[in-house]
């Protein structure tokens, strides 16, 4: 099957079934369509008066919308999948089993797609007492042991968003085993199982704290020293983000001994002299490892940051090894990042000097179910004729102008 989309990206030639899911699934598919891949997006068929599915995570994709429980389009869906290389799996455990489309049908020596990639994607480890239970990113962040290391306050941690658990565990380590297995495939000529649940995807990237953890170090919290008094979980006056006197904030990261003093000279000298007289305490240089002197150089930093606006001292801290600077909101993010192009849409990442990925759709931008149905079908050996057939059936569902009016 040829993509349509992409002509020169590193994952050129490599067809992607992705079963519609919620946001580690999609993300997965983005990866992969972002760097050339020709993913697929399943729906189901919907009607005109059904309300779209806001999955912005689209980018770069087509949609096939097909009604798996009838056999004729579940033998339609196996016709694509034996051309495809990748297959996404966005349901609970044993669904697609039921449905006949496991990976014991497609690989293995009587497999009908020795090749495929078939990557799992659930919340909870494959045979684990929580692998039929319902889940997200919180729920997963909390059993993989790493929200109990974030930030928060002392009484209880703080979580990122959904980005840890959705997104780094889940859908950017599936992408990454997907890649390896593709790999893999050139050397044996063989497809496998990725198996990548989102609580050991989790517990992967968490390494480095995980270990300094089991080591009772004094960077994340450990039995022995709680949350707010260790290096990197806000406890540490030097490695912490701060309010201005506009309301905005700004990050100050100098960890090492070397950035500290370049950093505490540029922030004394920056304050008004007659605000440091009143001060009953001002931090030097050895208040970066006095560890006890922790919670009043806190304080001192909160008073003092307040007497400037953000920008202020983004000024003071500009050109110089100081590790601070401002917590920029997204607009401001992506100008900075793109000059001249105000998209809040972040760029593919990594960049490739000869085959660099591709981001076509603007932004924002829904992927309707069933929008390339005949497309995809004709491009998967299914005669005109027969996907006619199936569109009248109610099998195959074309995406409705209605449903494009309601973008």
């Amino acid at each position: 099957m040829t993509p349509l989309l992409k002509t020169a990206g590193p994952l050129c030639g490599v067809t992607v079934v992705e079963f519609a899911g919620l946001a580690p699934v999609p993300f997965a598919g983005l990866i992969l369509a972002d760097f050339g891949a020709n993913v697929i997006r399943i729906d189901r068929p919907v009607s005109s008066h059904a309300p779209v599915s806001p999955d912005f995570l689209c980018r770069n994709k087509r949609s096939l919308a097909i009604d798996l429980k009838d056999p004729r389009g579940l033998e339609t869906i196996k016709r694509l999948i034996r051309r495809a290389d990748v297959l996404i799996d966005s349901f609970r455990p044993g669904v697609l089993e039921k449905m006949g489309l496991g990976p014991d049908v497609w690989l293995g020596s009587s497999g009908q797609n020795g090749n495929l990639v078939f990557a799992r994607l659930p919340g909870f480890k494959q045979g684990g007492p929580n692998s039929d239970r319902a889940g997200h990113d919180i729920n997963y962040l909390a059993l993989s042991g790493v929200l109990s290391l974030l930030p928060g306050t002392s009484e209880r941690p703080s979580f990122p968003l959904n980005l840890l658990a959705d997104f780094a565990g889940g859908g950017l380590i599936c992408a990454m085993g997907v890649l390896f297995a593709l790999i893999e495939r050139q050397r044996s000529g063989k497809g496998q199982v990725v198996d990548a649940d989102m609580v050991s995807g989790t517990r992967y990237v968490a390494t480095f704290p995980m270990l300094h953890a089991a080591l009772q170090s004094s960077v994340v919290a450990s039995s022995e020293s709680p949350r707010q008094s260790n290096l990197l979980d806000g406890g540490a006056p030097f490695y912490n983000v701060y309010t201005c006197a506009d309301e905005r904030h700004v990050a100050v990261g100098c960890l090492e001994p070397q950035f500290f003093r370049i950093f505490l000279d540029r922030f004394l000298i920056a304050l008004p002299s007659h605000w440091l007289k009143k001060q009953s305490w001002i931090p030097d240089i050895a208040s970066h490892g006095r560890k006890e002197e922790w919670p009043v150089f806190r304080k001192f930093m909160d008073k003092a940051f307040r007497l400037k606006p953000r920008d202020e001292w983004a000024a003071v801290f500009h050109g110089v090894d100081a590790c601070v600077t401002p917590v920029l909101d997204p607009m401001e993010a992506a100008a900075l990042a793109a000059p001249g192009d105000a998209s809040l849409v972040p760029s593919p990442s990594p960049s490739l000097s000869r085959t660099p990925a591709t981001a076509h759709l603007p932004f924002p931008d829904v992927l309707l179910p069933g929008q390339h149905s005949k497309e995809v079908l004709l491009e998967a050996g299914l005669h005109a004729d027969e996907v006619a057939d199936l569109v009248k059936a109610g099998i195959v569902g074309i995406a409705s102008q209605a449903q494009r009016s309601k973008l």
